[in-house]
């Protein structure tokens, strides 16, 4: 079984940087492909971006194509989320999942996931 841990949530001012990790424990991630989802308050988890096992192919949702950058480093067991020119509309937790499919796009379709992080992106 997958443990997943999330970290690098915070408050940012708009225009601004994050970087997301997720950390895994338990098993290897290098046989999943990984993904970032968030849910803000009042809305459906909504998918962000997507990873495959190999790191050659990845996937953005449309509201974050060309902001958000996502890699994996399967040495270290750790998938990150780099965030640039965030918005207001960003602001949600977002959550590190796990997926023996590609390309993974509905939240039913990820088999472990993180806590969760919040995000906040406020002046």
């Amino acid at each position: 079984q997958v443990q997943l841990v999330d970290s690098g949530g915070g408050l940012v001012q708009p225009g601004g940087s994050l970087r997301l990790s997720c950390t895994a424990s338990g098993s290897t991630l290098s046989h999943y492909a990984m993904g970032w989802l968030r849910q803000a308050p009042g809305k459906e988890r909504e998918f962000v971006a997507a990873i495959k096992w190999s790191g050659d192919m990845t996937h953005y949702g449309d509201s974050v194509k060309g902001r958000f950058t996502i890699s994996r480093d399967n040495a270290k067991n750790t998938v990150y989320l780099q965030m640039n020119s965030l918005k207001p509309e960003d602001t949600a937790v977002y959550y590190c999942a796990s997926s023996p499919i590609w390309v993974p796009v509905k939240t039913y379709e990820y088999e472990y996931w993180g806590q969760g992080t919040q995000v906040t992106v406020s002046s």
